[in-house]
Protein backbone atom coordinates (compact mmCIF):
# COMPACT_ATOMS: atom_id res chain seq x y z
CA UNK A 1 0.00 0.00 0.00
CA UNK A 2 1.27 3.44 -0.62
CA UNK A 3 0.69 5.56 2.20
CA UNK A 4 2.15 9.55 2.73
CA UNK A 5 2.04 11.07 6.50
CA UNK A 6 1.30 14.82 7.70
CA UNK A 7 2.16 16.35 10.32
CA UNK A 8 2.82 19.78 11.23
CA UNK A 9 5.95 18.54 14.00
CA UNK A 10 8.84 16.35 12.23
CA UNK A 11 9.94 14.55 15.29
CA UNK A 12 6.26 12.83 15.05
CA UNK A 13 6.88 12.54 11.43
CA UNK A 14 10.24 10.63 11.67
CA UNK A 15 8.05 8.02 14.24
CA UNK A 16 5.80 7.08 11.32
CA UNK A 17 9.12 6.64 9.18
CA UNK A 18 11.16 4.47 11.81
CA UNK A 19 7.93 2.49 12.07
CA UNK A 20 6.86 2.32 8.08
CA UNK A 21 10.20 1.27 7.42
CA UNK A 22 9.38 -2.30 9.70
CA UNK A 23 5.87 -2.90 8.05
CA UNK A 24 6.97 -5.08 4.72
CA UNK A 25 3.36 -4.20 2.92
CA UNK A 26 3.21 -0.28 3.93
CA UNK A 27 5.14 1.74 1.32
CA UNK A 28 5.29 5.47 2.99
CA UNK A 29 6.39 7.54 -0.62
CA UNK A 30 6.52 11.03 1.49
CA UNK A 31 5.66 13.45 4.12
CA UNK A 32 4.59 16.57 5.06
CA UNK A 33 4.03 19.12 7.29
CA UNK A 34 1.67 21.32 5.50
CA UNK A 35 -1.04 19.74 4.65
CA UNK A 36 -1.70 22.18 1.56
CA UNK A 37 1.53 20.48 -0.30
CA UNK A 38 0.08 17.11 0.66
CA UNK A 39 -3.35 18.10 -1.29
CA UNK A 40 -0.65 19.18 -4.69
CA UNK A 41 0.82 15.85 -4.00
CA UNK A 42 -2.50 13.82 -3.61
CA UNK A 43 -4.04 15.12 -7.00
CA UNK A 44 -1.20 13.90 -8.97
CA UNK A 45 -0.40 10.63 -7.16
CA UNK A 46 -2.19 7.35 -6.03
CA UNK A 47 -2.63 7.52 -2.45
CA UNK A 48 -4.37 4.44 -0.56
CA UNK A 49 -3.47 5.68 3.26
CA UNK A 50 -2.69 8.65 4.87
CA UNK A 51 -1.48 8.68 8.35
CA UNK A 52 -2.99 12.37 9.54
CA UNK A 53 -2.26 14.31 12.58
CA UNK A 54 -5.52 15.87 13.97
CA UNK A 55 -4.33 19.37 15.53
CA UNK A 56 -2.56 21.12 13.09
CA UNK A 57 -2.00 25.39 13.05
CA UNK A 58 -2.72 26.00 9.73
CA UNK A 59 -5.73 23.19 8.89
CA UNK A 60 -7.38 20.22 11.04
CA UNK A 61 -6.94 17.02 10.18
CA UNK A 62 -10.72 16.91 10.12
CA UNK A 63 -11.19 19.74 7.73
CA UNK A 64 -8.67 18.66 5.92
CA UNK A 65 -10.34 14.95 5.24
CA UNK A 66 -13.72 17.00 4.58
CA UNK A 67 -11.78 18.97 1.68
CA UNK A 68 -11.03 15.71 -0.05
CA UNK A 69 -13.25 13.90 -2.62
CA UNK A 70 -12.87 10.68 -2.90
CA UNK A 71 -10.66 10.24 -0.33
CA UNK A 72 -8.25 7.28 0.37
CA UNK A 73 -8.25 5.70 3.92
CA UNK A 74 -7.00 6.95 7.18
CA UNK A 75 -5.42 6.56 10.93
CA UNK A 76 -5.65 9.62 12.18
CA UNK A 77 -2.48 9.80 14.59
CA UNK A 78 -3.31 12.55 17.71
CA UNK A 79 -2.32 13.47 21.15
CA UNK A 80 -5.51 14.70 22.27
CA UNK A 81 -8.45 11.62 22.94
CA UNK A 82 -11.06 13.71 22.75
CA UNK A 83 -11.41 13.97 19.01
CA UNK A 84 -11.43 10.39 18.71
CA UNK A 85 -15.44 10.28 18.23
CA UNK A 86 -15.16 12.90 15.57
CA UNK A 87 -12.02 10.79 13.74
CA UNK A 88 -14.58 7.89 13.42
CA UNK A 89 -17.18 9.49 12.62
CA UNK A 90 -15.41 10.18 9.58
CA UNK A 91 -14.54 6.55 9.02
CA UNK A 92 -10.97 6.56 9.94
CA UNK A 93 -9.70 2.53 9.55
CA UNK A 94 -8.14 3.59 12.92
CA UNK A 95 -7.08 6.23 15.42
CA UNK A 96 -3.57 6.26 16.96
CA UNK A 97 -2.92 8.50 20.52
CA UNK A 98 0.90 9.96 20.94
CA UNK A 99 3.14 8.43 21.53
CA UNK A 100 2.26 4.93 19.93
CA UNK A 101 4.33 2.02 20.05
CA UNK A 102 5.24 -0.01 17.24
CA UNK A 103 2.75 -2.69 17.80
CA UNK A 104 -0.06 -0.10 18.07
CA UNK A 105 1.26 0.75 14.59
CA UNK A 106 1.00 -2.62 13.28
CA UNK A 107 -2.21 -2.73 14.65
CA UNK A 108 -3.44 -0.09 12.63
CA UNK A 109 -1.79 -1.07 9.65
CA UNK A 110 -3.09 -4.15 9.58
CA UNK A 111 -6.76 -2.97 9.71
CA UNK A 112 -5.81 -0.98 6.85
CA UNK A 113 -4.73 -3.53 4.95
CA UNK A 114 -7.08 -5.94 5.43
CA UNK A 115 -9.56 -3.50 3.56
CA UNK A 116 -7.01 -2.76 0.60
CA UNK A 117 -7.09 -6.53 0.05
CA UNK A 118 -11.21 -6.77 0.28
CA UNK A 119 -10.92 -3.87 -2.06
CA UNK A 120 -8.79 -4.86 -4.70
CA UNK A 121 -9.88 -8.58 -4.80
CA UNK A 122 -9.14 -10.20 -8.48
CA UNK A 123 -12.97 -9.52 -10.02
CA UNK A 124 -13.26 -6.89 -8.13
CA UNK A 125 -12.67 -3.31 -9.52
CA UNK A 126 -15.98 -3.53 -11.55
CA UNK A 127 -18.11 -1.55 -8.92
CA UNK A 128 -20.95 -3.73 -7.81
CA UNK A 129 -24.46 -3.37 -8.78
CA UNK A 130 -26.35 -5.15 -6.01
CA UNK A 131 -25.39 -6.05 -2.12
CA UNK A 132 -27.18 -8.71 0.50
CA UNK A 133 -28.37 -7.84 3.33
CA UNK A 134 -29.45 -9.87 6.58
CA UNK A 135 -33.24 -9.42 7.44
CA UNK A 136 -34.21 -11.53 10.51
CA UNK A 137 -32.97 -14.86 8.94
CA UNK A 138 -32.99 -13.77 5.62
CA UNK A 139 -30.08 -12.51 3.45
CA UNK A 140 -31.80 -10.28 0.68
CA UNK A 141 -30.47 -8.99 -2.59
CA UNK A 142 -30.98 -5.20 -2.45
CA UNK A 143 -30.00 -3.37 -5.83
CA UNK A 144 -28.30 -0.40 -5.58
CA UNK A 145 -30.12 1.56 -7.98
CA UNK A 146 -33.13 0.88 -5.59
CA UNK A 147 -31.25 2.52 -2.41
CA UNK A 148 -33.05 6.39 -1.70
CA UNK A 149 -30.79 6.80 1.45
CA UNK A 150 -30.02 4.26 4.67
CA UNK A 151 -30.68 5.67 8.40
CA UNK A 152 -29.03 4.25 11.09
CA UNK A 153 -31.48 3.86 13.93
CA UNK A 154 -31.26 2.41 17.52
CA UNK A 155 -29.68 -1.18 17.25
CA UNK A 156 -31.20 -1.08 13.65
CA UNK A 157 -29.94 0.08 9.80
CA UNK A 158 -33.08 1.09 8.24
CA UNK A 159 -32.49 0.56 4.22
CA UNK A 160 -35.29 2.78 2.01
CA UNK A 161 -35.62 1.22 -1.25
CA UNK A 162 -38.15 2.80 -3.71
CA UNK A 163 -41.03 0.55 -2.74
CA UNK A 164 -40.19 -0.73 0.77
CA UNK A 165 -38.20 -0.18 3.56
CA UNK A 166 -36.02 -2.83 4.92
CA UNK A 167 -34.50 -3.73 8.66
CA UNK A 168 -30.92 -5.00 9.12
CA UNK A 169 -29.37 -5.65 12.51
CA UNK A 170 -26.27 -7.05 11.73
CA UNK A 171 -24.70 -4.28 9.71
CA UNK A 172 -23.93 -0.75 10.93
CA UNK A 173 -23.87 2.30 9.04
CA UNK A 174 -20.32 2.26 8.84
CA UNK A 175 -19.79 -1.21 7.49
CA UNK A 176 -22.72 -0.33 5.24
CA UNK A 177 -20.36 2.29 3.95
CA UNK A 178 -17.81 0.39 3.25
CA UNK A 179 -19.89 -2.12 1.23
CA UNK A 180 -21.16 0.88 -0.93
CA UNK A 181 -19.43 2.66 -3.86
CA UNK A 182 -18.48 5.79 -2.92
CA UNK A 183 -19.15 6.94 -6.20
CA UNK A 184 -22.82 6.33 -5.67
CA UNK A 185 -23.19 6.91 -1.60
CA UNK A 186 -22.36 9.93 0.37
CA UNK A 187 -22.38 10.03 4.51
CA UNK A 188 -24.39 13.01 5.28
CA UNK A 189 -24.75 12.83 9.16
CA UNK A 190 -23.42 10.04 11.33
CA UNK A 191 -27.17 8.83 11.15
CA UNK A 192 -27.32 8.84 7.34
CA UNK A 193 -25.62 7.80 3.61
CA UNK A 194 -27.94 8.90 0.70
CA UNK A 195 -27.70 7.75 -2.96
CA UNK A 196 -26.37 10.83 -4.57
CA UNK A 197 -28.56 10.15 -7.93
CA UNK A 198 -31.61 10.21 -5.78
CA UNK A 199 -31.37 13.55 -4.43
CA UNK A 200 -33.89 16.08 -5.58
CA UNK A 201 -32.55 19.23 -3.93
CA UNK A 202 -30.38 20.33 -0.68
CA UNK A 203 -29.00 23.24 1.29
CA UNK A 204 -26.33 23.85 3.98
CA UNK A 205 -28.54 21.80 6.52
CA UNK A 206 -30.07 18.95 4.46
CA UNK A 207 -30.79 17.07 1.71
CA UNK A 208 -34.38 16.41 0.17
CA UNK A 209 -34.99 12.90 -1.28
CA UNK A 210 -39.16 12.92 -2.72
CA UNK A 211 -40.66 13.56 0.85
CA UNK A 212 -37.43 12.82 3.27
CA UNK A 213 -35.60 15.43 4.37
CA UNK A 214 -32.34 13.96 5.70
CA UNK A 215 -29.92 16.27 7.56
CA UNK A 216 -26.21 16.81 6.82
CA UNK A 217 -24.14 16.69 9.95
CA UNK A 218 -21.52 20.03 10.21
CA UNK A 219 -18.96 16.92 10.09
CA UNK A 220 -19.65 15.76 6.47
CA UNK A 221 -21.03 19.01 4.69
CA UNK A 222 -17.75 19.90 3.43
CA UNK A 223 -17.56 17.02 1.76
CA UNK A 224 -20.89 16.75 0.89
CA UNK A 225 -20.52 20.40 -0.84
CA UNK A 226 -17.39 19.38 -2.74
Amino acid sequence: MIAIAIDDEPIALDVVKAHAAKVSFIDLAATFTNAFNAVTYLQQNQVDLIFLDIKMPDVSGIDFLNSITNPPMVVFTTAYSEHAVKGFELNAIDYLLKPFSLSRFLKACNKAHELYLLRTKPGQSKEPNSIFIKDGYEQIKVELDDILFIEASGNYTKIYLKNETLLSTRVTITDMLLLLPQKQFIRTHRAFIVSRDKINRYDRNQAIIGEHIIPIGATYSMAFKN
